[in-house]
């Protein structure tokens, strides 16, 4: 079965195993996830699930919003997320999902927004090897030319190419990662290794659901 939640990164810290083994580990607190609608292929053409999570205040609720949530019975949501999930029917409106629907040593898979860095260069974004730094070098740290790319090309730069600009904050999935301690008393799901996204920031959280071969 396709399991998932919704949480908010609450930072980085460690934990001990029983032997002894520093494990580095992120918390997340979730563990009231609720469903607020179940999509169907016979009513939208698809099936999926829709979740919130976080709470917010009822100023902050537009009134389309407002009526979404008294439909499904539920206190207004801030953080909303559309999963397309095979097992989407077995879920149902109003739902409160903990995080005890995963286990302990499950591999899950995490998708979050990536920290922005702003406007970046190519040495920074992309990894490039910088010019001669001698001071008859007149390209340090540029990309260098493209001409023979736009001149063979069509005259024309081509999209995706590899250049300065903005870089984070994108939808990053970190797959395969495995939970390391489920905490249902306080909420919180402790993940091994490092998540997307600054801290406070929303997560999906899916299990990892083998390849079919």
């Amino acid at each position: 079965m396709a399991k998932a939640i919704l949480g908010k990164k609450l930072g980085m810290t460690q934990i001990f195993t029983p032997e002894g083994k520093v494990v580095p580990v992120t918390v997340v607190e979730s563990g009231k996830t609720v469903v607020l609608q179940n999509k169907t292929v016979e009513n939208d053409g698809y099936n999926a699930v829709q979740l919130g999570f976080g709470a917010v205040k009822d100023k902050h609720v537009t009134k389309p919003m407002k009526g979404h949530f008294d439909k499904a019975g539920v206190a207004p949501v801030k953080f909303i997320r559309e999963l397309r999930l095979a097992a989407a029917s077995e879920y149902e409106v109003g739902q409160v999902i903990g995080v005890d629907t995963f286990e302990e040593n499950e591999l899950i898979d995490v998708t979050g927004v990536s920290k922005g860095k702003g406007f970046a260069g190519g040495i920074k974004r992309h990894n490039f090897r910088r010019g001669p730094m001698g001071h008859g070098s007149k390209s340090h740290r540029e990309p260098g030319s493209i001409g023979p790319m736009i001149s063979g090309g069509g005259g024309k730069v081509f999209k995706g190419k590899k250049l300065p600009g903005r870089m984070g904050a994108d939808k990053v999935t970190v797959q395969r990662l495995t939970v390391v301690r489920i905490d249902p008393e306080r909420n919180l799901i402790l993940i091994k290794g490092a998540i997307p996204g600054p801290k406070g920031s929303f997560v999906v959280i899916k299990n990892t659901v083998k390849p079919k071969h």
